[in-house]
């Protein structure tokens, strides 16, 4: 059973139902330390954040652990966070925390990615290659580092070049439904791929106005 660390200790029992439900095993964490120096020998499989009240401390303690072990982070937000939440860069997924269990479960499956076994291994652009097994991304075969949801969205433009895409289908092609986040989302994403593909190859994707988003 994959490991969870969660934050804060004392989660919802909705939550862990959910965690079990998707074959995670839960356990519970006070700090960055516990899950960096605690790390078992196959790795966490994420951390999840229930954000709570404490956005800061809670958002501080998970790039803590993102930067120094390399653990996706999931974050379950209130609405009014979503805005802050959205801008933290280093969460590989996020979602109003008041939103039924079995989207918890759907978002925690795709972060886990398996449903990708039978993926073809590699998909390229000009110089860009995206490794469909590891989650790795390399330019001129640099690696560029990317959150989940980012690597999603990369690899789905790179698969579906040429065509002008409306924001709400990205969100229904790469986030799976309906997302609460709305379009905001994805427009964040696209700026911090924009940044990471960095000023040669930003150009890639392009704003099409009223639109949408073009790969290219």
């Amino acid at each position: 059973m994959d490991l969870v660390a969660l934050f804060p200790p004392h989660a919802q029992p909705s939550v862990t139902d959910a965690l079990l439900a998707e074959g995670f095993r839960p356990v519970p964490v006070t700090s960055a330390s516990d899950v960096i120096d605690g790390q078992p020998g196959d790795g966490w499989a994420l951390l999840l954040l229930d954000i709570g009240d404490d956005a800061h401390k809670a958002l501080e303690l998970g790039e803590e652990v993102s930067r120094m072990a390399g653990v996706p982070v999931f974050a379950l937000a209130r609405p009014d966070q979503l805005g802050e939440v959205a801008e933290a860069g280093f969460l590989a997924d996020f979602m109003a925390a008041e939103l039924p269990n079995p989207e918890l479960g759907i978002r925690l499956s795709r972060i886990r990615g398996s449903d990708l076994s039978d993926a073809v291994e590699l998909v390229s652009h000009r110089d860009l290659t995206l490794n469909l097994a590891t989650y790795q991304a390399t330019i001129a075969g640099e690696p560029v580092d990317l959150t989940f949801m980012e690597y999603e969205l990369l690899r789905f433009f790179v698969t579906n070049p040429g065509r002008v895409w409306s924001r709400e289908q990205i969100l229904s092609k790469v986030w799976g439904y309906d997302y609460y986040g709305g379009s905001r989302t994805v427009d964040v994403h696209v700026r911090r791929l924009r940044v990471k593909l960095g000023e040669e190859r930003a150009s890639w994707i392009s704003t099409v106005r009223s639109v949408g988003y073009r790969f290219s």
